[in-house]
């Protein structure tokens, strides 16, 4: 690992750690020659993902920047914690190696994201649930509202305690 500072070429790792859920190895560095500190993240790049096939039948390689910018776009001016989003990733990146297909239809990958969305915003849900179920007209967006109102809020969901403790026995 070289340094960004002095461009040496030897480093030494002074922390490890697990990030976005064990998905990364996030690891501290000190410079020999300059003692600059920074920080790597290491992803495994054995696991594979699988290929996308699109609604023309046509297949296309998983695209992390795809992904991203699409929930990032439904997510535009909403007030959604860039950890929240990570994690959102993260999460159907996951579903997707551990599909453990070659190949995994885009409708799958796009019930995924919108399950993550409607976790994280209501909003954004309804943004991308209208370009990537092809609402038609207005009410379209009323049956999904209504659908969703019968939901609690994201938000009063994530403050909501467990009805069981993760410790009980069954």
């Amino acid at each position: 690992m070289h340094c960004p500072s002095c461009h040496h070429g030897e480093t030494r790792v002074i922390d490890s750690r697990l990030a976005h859920e064990g998905a990364q190895v996030r690891r501290r560095r000190e410079c020999a020659a300059c003692g600059e500190r920074f920080t790597t993240y290491e992803i495994a790049t054995d696991a594979a993902m699988p290929r996308i096939v699109k609604r023309d039948h046509s297949r296309e390689l998983f695209s992390d920047e795809k992904l991203r910018d699409g929930v990032m776009r439904a997510l535009e001016k909403r007030p959604v914690a860039t950890e929240a989003v990570d994690a959102a990733v993260e999460r159907i990146k996951r579903n997707l190696r551990q599909s453990g297909e070659r190949e995994v239809d885009s409708r799958q990958l796009g019930e995924w994201v919108m399950s993550e969305l409607r976790g994280l915003d209501q909003v954004a849900y309804i943004r991308f649930a209208s370009v990537y179920r092809e609402f038609s007209d207005v009410a379209a967006f009323r049956d999904e509202i209504e659908r969703l109102e019968q939901e609690p809020d994201p938000a009063a969901r994530r403050q909501q305690l467990p009805l069981l403790d993760d410790d009980s026995p069954d």
